[in-house]
């Protein structure tokens, strides 16, 4: 096996490494085709951290020594050897981050396609004649030509949305801040599942609201809990995911979500259906929690998670009788959404371009769902087909405290299901884990091999 020799470089470890490939592959000590360690070999070997391997191929690859072949490995490139230079290149890129962690707990889609769209969306946008609208504020609620645009993007789930009634706002995040805190008062309750987005627990805290957790099965909220619940208090509002649940990817059924709807009906209390994953549920002819009580919902959603973290637009969809309160809570928070990203969107959504990179990334996530089964086999999970993450049930003695402290030690970096849990009252073993962060296959492959390996030991004190 290939292993550089590195005491000469006094660089970051990632640049020598990659130096050493540039000479060792002029010298013809490496030669055209000849197959490199894999990332955990190599960092076996050097004591170094997966990460740093990773980041020295990548940087190899950049300077053309280098090629991947999905499923295969990575292999020297068949360059001639007069062509490779053993120096690094200038402007190389800085280090991310010292630990050199794989980082499997944020959700976000994979961005290749998008990137290389907006590169050229940027330089037609300035050249368009919607340019210097988009330097001007906006009215509220948004122009009404990204309004628009926005109504279409819903339309693939509400067949009759009207631009009339979409509020545009700075991201789903601030979509949640907006619609909490124009229809509910402080100390009002606030219904969610037992196991939520983290966003949703900062909220309802530094807004002063209660918030409760209801109890979940695999269709996420359980009807006759929530009713329970409701009979003892009465909740102004319920925020759900009804779709690839986070954390625990839980779909509803059509009956579940017209149970939730009734009940909502029932006691009176308002729906805010943060549907920001329904693009990839698997059984496409679901239908949005919030057209089941369409008076009393408002539906969230964004382009964040289908074409990129950057593109900081959301959606709100209201009922008319609401949408004063919510576009005055825009202007009071942010004054308005950027309308320079909002036209971006909207450029986006005109060329239909959203429908190509929904069914990109629809299919990378399925990849990456089969390569998470055959890597975990025997753990118990909790996915749905195109979902981006996965819930990890950890088998005794594991806490999931104890299991991420330790997956961060190996290299992985996971969340732990204590951190979505609304009321700190009971011991979780579940855990978070991403499967479209690490651009690379093999440092998927890599992460999910190091934590079914953790998983699978029947003693954690081993680890310590």
């Amino acid at each position: 096996m290939w292993v550089p020799l590195l005491n000469a470089f006094n660089q970051p470890v990632y640049l020598s490494i990659a130096d050493a490939l540039a000479r060792d592959i002029a010298s013809g000590l490496l030669s055209p085709g000849e197959r490199l360690p894999t990332l955990r070999e190599l960092a076996q070997a050097l004591q170094v951290t997966p990460g740093t391997v990773s980041r020295a191929y990548s940087e190899a690859q950049r300077r053309g020594l280098l090629q991947g072949e999905v499923g295969r490995g990575t292999y020297v490139r068949a360059t001639p050897a007069a062509e490779i230079s053993a120096a690094p290149v200038a402007a190389a890129a800085p280090l991310q981050g010292s630990s050199q962690v794989l980082d499997l707990s944020i959700i976000k889609p994979a961005s290749d396609t998008a990137t290389s769209w907006l590169r050229s969306a940027l330089v037609e946008l300035a050249n368009s004649t919607d340019f210097a609208q988009t330097l001007d504020y906006a009215p509220d609620g948004g122009h009404p030509a990204h309004r628009e645009a926005g109504a279409q993007w819903l339309r693939h789930s509400l067949p009759d949305a009207v631009w009339q009634q979409v509020v545009i706002t700075a991201g789903a995040q601030h979509g949640l801040l907006v619609a909490i805190s124009a229809l509910t008062e402080c100390n009002d309750l606030i219904l969610c599942e037992s196991l939520c987005y983290p966003g949703i627990i900062s909220l309802a805290h530094s807004l002063q609201r209660r918030l409760r957790g209801v109890e979940m099965d695999e269709q996420g909220i359980i009807p006759a809990s929530l009713r329970e619940l409701c009979q003892r208090e009465r909740p102004t509002m319920l925020v759900c995911v009804a779709t690839c649940q986070n954390p625990t990817t839980a779909t509803m059924s059509h009956q579940r979500r017209a149970e939730i709807a009734a009940i909502a009906e029932e006691f009176d209390f308002l729906i805010l259906d943060d549907d920001i994953y329904g693009f990839l549920a698997s059984d496409t002819t679901l239908r949005p929690l919030a057209s089941y009580a369409p008076e009393r919902s408002v539906y969230l959603t964004s382009l964040s998670k289908s074409v990129l973290p950057a593109l900081r637009i959301g959606y709100l969809y209201s009922p008319p009788r609401l949408l004063s309160r919510l576009t005055a809570m825009v202007r009071s928070s942010v004054w308005m959404p950027s309308p320079l990203t909002a036209q971006l969107a909207s450029n986006i959504l005109a060329e239909g371009l959203e429908l190509k990179l929904v069914r990109l990334q629809r299919e990378e996530a399925a990849r990456r769902q089969a390569l998470a089964r055959e890597l975990l086999p025997g753990l118990r999970i909790r996915a749905e087909a195109h979902s981006y993450h996965l819930w990890l049930e950890l088998p005794e003695p594991w806490s999931a405290d104890e299991f991420t402290t330790l997956a961060r030690a190996q290299g992985v970096k996971v969340l732990s299901g204590s951190q979505f849990q609304p009321e700190r009252n009971g011991e979780t073993r579940g855990v978070r884990v991403v499967l479209m962060s690490p651009t690379r296959e093999d440092e998927l492959r890599f992460a999910l091999t190091q934590l079914a390996s953790l998983a699978g030991a029947s003693d954690p004190r081993r680890f310590y």
